[in-house]
């Protein structure tokens, strides 16, 4: 049973992280080349604002705004559940080569070169959907011990090497590609926010609306698989089991982001710690803050990237990086891993 003081902490939490997550929003969409102030933001919104100004929010600023924050939220949690399985603090998406595997099926995608323009937005997420669960699957097959059932640690080790061996394999079928080809992988790699219309809203909305429930009705689960193996197994936790659906659901959410928002790492590792840090390692604590908190991590940097450098944008994947490479780096400190 949670502690009455504890939920009171979180919804203060929850209250404020939902304000910064507002304000935060509110500043990117009002930001960049065409200047619009919170008035006209507001009154646009609901439709009574000027034709351009509508145009602008609600064709181009809003279905970006939507897919970053959906796309922060779902990196966020897909680390905070794979973090939980492997018992590894620096777990993410990313380190387990899910991110890879998804990225390593848009590019055989796109390689086929017989896509339909009109249902590759709607495709893609599913494609990159398959990517990281072969990816998981491969990763369970070969850290899976006879009579031990999976090691957590043997996860992480594969992991990064499978990631290394989809990249590598990703970047060989890059060098086939034509102009425009070319151009898009390598926007998509860096982390640039390209699908930023309302199709690939409607897209990738039911993975995020079915898979987000489903994973916060697991946290009972997760609180159980967290502990030792054998008090989870005396719980009547088949952990085996329960870590494949898991894995397999935070596999199909982060894919599912990265493939409309590029390959963005951190996000799934910064997002999980922060929300711990301030509310403890419960999961119906901190998963709700953890949502909040990859969703501003993701606004925030989409923000900076696109108006720091007025001739051009920088990737919002590069941004998270400069912001989440040296927090690695300190996680690695404290959990005394170097």
């Amino acid at each position: 049973m949670t502690n009455p003081r504890s939920k009171k902490l979180q919804l203060v939490i929850f209250i404020i992280f939902s304000i910064l997550l507002f304000l935060a929003i509110t500043w990117r969409i009002t930001a960049g080349d065409y200047k619009m102030d919170i008035y006209t933001f507001f009154k646009s919104l609901i439709g009574q604002g000027e034709y351009t100004d509508h145009l602008i929010l609600m064709k181009f600023r809003m279905p970006r705004m939507i897919i970053v924050v959906l796309a922060g939220m779902a990196l966020s949690l897909s680390g905070a559940v794979i973090q939980s399985i492997t018992k590894n603090p620096l777990a993410e998406p990313g380190i387990l080569g899910i991110n890879a595997g998804g990225g390593f099926a848009i590019a055989v995608l796109i390689s086929i070169g017989q896509v339909n323009p009109n249902t590759f937005i709607y495709v893609l997420p599913l494609v990159s959907a398959v990517g990281g669960v072969l990816a998981v699957t491969l990763i369970f097959l070969l850290s899976f011990n006879k009579g031990r059932g999976i090691s957590p640690t043997s996860m992480i080790l594969i992991g990064v090497g499978i990631s290394t061996a989809l990249s590598g394999g990703s970047i060989a079928i890059i060098r086939k590609f034509n102009e425009s080809q070319t151009e898009f992988i390598s926007a998509w790699m860096a982390g640039s926010i390209w699908g930023d219309e309302w199709p690939f809203v409607i897209a990738f909305l039911p993975w995020v609306i079915t898979i987000i429930p489903f994973l916060f009705l697991k946290s009972n689960v997760l609180n159980i698989i967290n502990t030792h193996d054998q008090l989870a197994i005396g719980l009547g936790v088949n952990l085996n089991a329960e870590r494949i659906v898991l894995l397999i659901s935070a596999a199909f959410l982060s894919s599912t982001a990265v493939a409309v928002v590029g390959s963005i790492g951190f996000v799934g590792l910064m997002g999980p710690h922060i929300a711990k840090s301030l509310v403890g390692p419960r999961h119906q604590l901190f998963l709700p803050i953890a949502l909040l908190t990859g969703a501003l991590l993701l606004v925030v940097s989409d923000t900076i990237g696109q108006t720091i450098m007025s001739t051009t944008a920088i990737p919002t994947g590069i941004v998270v990086a400069i912001i989440g490479a040296p927090y690695f780096l300190f996680l690695m400190y404290r959990t005394k891993s170097i």
